[in-house]
């Protein structure tokens, strides 16, 4: 395993860390019992970074996650969310003695003292411009509550607001084939201000998997079900934003990426990490397979400047015009 700076920050991750949302729920059903054989499997292959938020399973991937770090706290990162648990557009979700309530179940279903990393959890645009939820973060961090704090986002826009903060040391963003928008400005940019970058859903909900037909269902709890076209929350974090069967059509012409790399997941995973801006990708799993899968991922070839070019041409040509809500 590789290991990145966190940006700045005197965190270092594993340049493939893991998301827990799939294990705490909204992915179908799962096995607590698997998870936990993935988690650990994972930081027996040297997994420092685990990505999660309260609202996974209503606490529940945090409580996992605390069951399988037992014993191996000092050696591992978790890096949890907040907001969603509440009414994200009210200003009162937002307020020092809201957040500490937050904060405070969040250490106890992790049962540790500090979060490493604690990252507002895709709230509006107009609560990342009015910025007073930072002033709370600051108090959390000064009294050792967090150690660093950040922001998962949904659109490029709120991630340049975020980089206005001096003391946002880490941003979540959507980022993947299919989602190559941030390359443009933000990622140069981050980089620039020593912010560190977790990039989430890498394989478009599945579809960067090439596993996928337009037949392909999913249980009713999946979110690739209930949120396929936006209607639970924001259309972006279902396959990327792509209507299903244009993003099957789309992932049918990338099979070429899996040439000398041994699967198309494994090589969507190297697109992102050959990007230098990018901290650490953190895949999804429900499973040891696909901790194992995903690891693959580290060992296969970086692509060449021709294939980058190759697929910058077919993003904005081909995809970016269906992509739906802003991003």
């Amino acid at each position: 395993m590789k290991y990145r700076a966190l940006g700045s920050t005197d965190i270092q991750v594993s340049e493939i860390s893991f998301g827990t949302w799939a294990i705490g729920g909204s992915w179908g059903s799962v096995s607590d019992e698997e998870s936990l054989r993935g988690l650990h499997a994972a930081m027996d292959q040297g997994v420092r970074f685990f990505d999660t938020a309260d609202v996974y399973g209503d606490g529940h991937a945090e409580e996992l996650l605390a069951r399988a770090t037992k014993g191996r706290e000092q050696e591992t990162r978790i890096a949890t969310k907040f907001c969603r648990a509440g009414d994200i557009h009210d200003p009162a979700n937002y307020s020092e003695q809201t957040v500490r309530l937050y904060v405070e179940g969040s250490l106890k279903r992790l049962n540790r003292e500090t979060i490493d990393l604690y990252q507002i959890h895709c709230p509006p645009t107009e609560v990342l411009k009015d910025g007073r939820v930072f002033e709370v973060l600051d108090k959390l961090q000064q009294e050792g509550k967090i150690r660093y704090y950040g922001a998962s986002v949904e659109t490029v826009e709120e991630g340049l607001i975020c980089l206005n903060y001096p003391n946002v040391r880490a941003l979540q963003v959507i980022f993947n084939i299919f989602r190559q928008k941030p390359l443009e400005e933000l990622l140069p940019k981050a980089s620039a201000q020593g912010v560190g970058v977790l990039v989430r859903l890498p394989l478009a909900s599945g579809l960067l998997t090439g596993k996928f037909s337009e037949q392909t269902t999913f249980e009713p709890d999946d979110h690739r079900s209930f949120n396929r076209n936006g209607e639970q929350f924001n259309v972006g974090e279902t396959f990327a934003g792509l209507p299903f069967e244009k993003g099957v059509e789309l992932s049918r012409r990338l099979a070429w990426i899996a040439e000398g790399r041994g699967t198309m997941a494994r090589a969507a995973l190297r697109w992102i990490l050959d990007q230098p801006e990018i901290s650490c990708v953190i895949p999804g799993f429900k499973n040891v397979k696909q901790v194992e899968d995903n690891l693959a991922a580290a060992v296969v070839p970086s692509f060449t400047e021709e294939e980058l070019q190759r697929l910058r041409e077919f993003y904005n040509n081909e995809v970016s015009m269906h992509i739906r809500g802003p991003y």
